[in-house]
């Protein structure tokens, strides 16, 4: 199957820079009022939150506990965290995500809820730290050349409260760039059903399934597009779980700090009012987030990355990696109604086999499915964010590692780069980085 695209990754939103700021516009076809918007927004987004009671009142009620100080903490200039690269290293941008069987599915870590807190403000303890120990993986493309991966296993150190549930499930994740959010969510739902394939019913190795999330706006299941596993349905909700989660700030989607019964300093610290994100704010971040530009993309008519995206299409990556999507006319910012774009994703749950598993269930995802990460802008990661590290917890130091850890419903398509020639291995990666 080929492969037809064109420099147009987001449609008449896509941005054209291939700069530091690459992922840091807005889509171009914004009105000089909705422009305004995204500036306020964006200050928001990147401006730093501070302890409760403060002079400065509309960013005040961080914490109790947290991970970072604003959204662009992990999401520098709008791109992608890194793990880090030793204990003492400060972490910015990877979560540790906990929690334990209950009766009905996974439920809180009983004495660190939900994530695991690495900082905190004054008088109240931080949490815990998490460590990262990396164990060499060898393996040998079809030519002999020979490769080393590198395999993670986190613990966490220096726990406030003592050691966490013998049966706590932890998974890390990375901060990912957040570029074409609007229009990931703009592409109609049916859309995305209409590629699932949870039977396997064609027999091509390959079953996606929507994890349909619950969304108390609706009133009722839908299908949910963001986070890792997918697990958020709208921008809205995983902003709003973000500044909660991440940050400590309440909204009236998450109205309760986070702070587990058994830490007291945590119940008693002051906070920044109720909600601490008011909606109209929420929304001024929301719309900010929708509406930034895809970066275009890059060498399209080099033969080189002809080649390699012919090649990736033949080894079955656009299987998952759904290249073209059209968005909706009805969705409702106009910027984003009716484009044609290229994100690379289905937005569906696929097993990822035993390697990556992280072995904590989130909603209806096992704990060995990962939603398919859109992959425009891969190529500019190094640019913005000064690093090659991807997949969900970074892991693989380069886009090659990144397909060589691909396993599950993904192994055929990795077994066939695996059997490739090392130029034809060059034109896929030269391919992924032109996005």
């Amino acid at each position: 199957m080929e492969l037809v695209f064109n420099e147009l990754l987001g449609g008449e939103t896509t941005a054209f820079s291939e700069g530091s700021n690459a992922f840091e516009l807005s889509a171009r076809n914004l009105t000089n009022e909705e422009r305004r918007t995204f500036e306020v927004g964006d200050s928001f987004f990147t401006q730093n939150w501070v302890t409760a009671p403060a002079s400065t009142e509309a960013r005040d009620g961080l914490g109790p506990t947290f991970n970072a100080q604003s959204c662009s903490s992990c999401h520098s200039h709008d791109g992608r965290a890194k793990p880090p690269d030793h204990d003492d290293d400060p972490v910015r941008g990877l979560l540790l995500k906990l929690s334990v069987p209950g009766p009905d599915g996974p439920v809180d870590e009983p004495t660190y809820g939900d994530q695991l807190q690495d900082r905190a403000i004054g008088g109240v303890p931080v949490e815990g730290r998490i460590s990262i120990r990396y164990e060499s993986v060898t393996g040998k493309y079809a030519d002999g050349t020979t490769y080393t991966l590198r395999k993670p296993t986190y613990t966490v150190r220096e726990p406030a409260y003592g050691p966490l549930h013998p049966e706590v499930m932890m998974s890390p994740r990375i901060a990912p760039a957040v570029v074409g959010m609007g229009l990931l969510e703009a592409i109609p739902e049916k859309d995305i059903i209409a590629l699932a394939d949870p039977e396997d019913s064609d027999g091509d190795g390959i079953s996606g399934r929507p994890n349909m999330v619950w969304d108390d706006r609706q009133g009722k299941h839908v299908l949910g597009r963001f986070g890792w596993k997918a697990g958020k349905p709208t921008v809205e909700l995983q902003s709003a779980g973000a500044f909660h989660g991440d940050i400590g700030i309440t909204s009236r989607y998450f109205p309760d700090e986070n702070c587990p019964p058994v830490q007291s300093a945590c119940i008693e610290a002051p906070n920044g009012g109720s909600p601490e994100v008011p909606d109209e704010r929420l929304a001024k971040v929301t719309f900010y987030v929708q509406t930034l530009a895809v970066p275009a993309m890059r060498n399209v008519d080099d033969p080189q990355v002809r080649d390699g995206a012919r090649l990736f299409m033949k080894a079955g990556c656009g299987e998952c990696h759904t290249p073209r999507h059209e968005t909706s006319e009805d969705y409702p910012l106009r910027p984003m109604q009716g484009q044609v774009i290229f994100p690379f994703t289905d937005l569906l749950l696929h097993d990822m086999g035993e390697d990556l598993a992280d072995n904590r269930p989130d909603g209806e995802a096992t704990g060995r499915e990962w939603r398919t990460p859109p992959l425009w802008g891969i190529g500019l990661v190094e640019t913005v964010n000064g690093h090659t590290m991807f997949l969900h917890d970074g892991r693989a130091r380069n886009l090659e590692e990144a397909v060589l850890w691909h396993g599950g419903e993904a192994k055929q398509s990795r077994d066939f780069f695996v059997g490739l020639s090392s130029d034809e291995r060059e034109s896929v990666i030269r391919f992924l980085r032109s996005l």
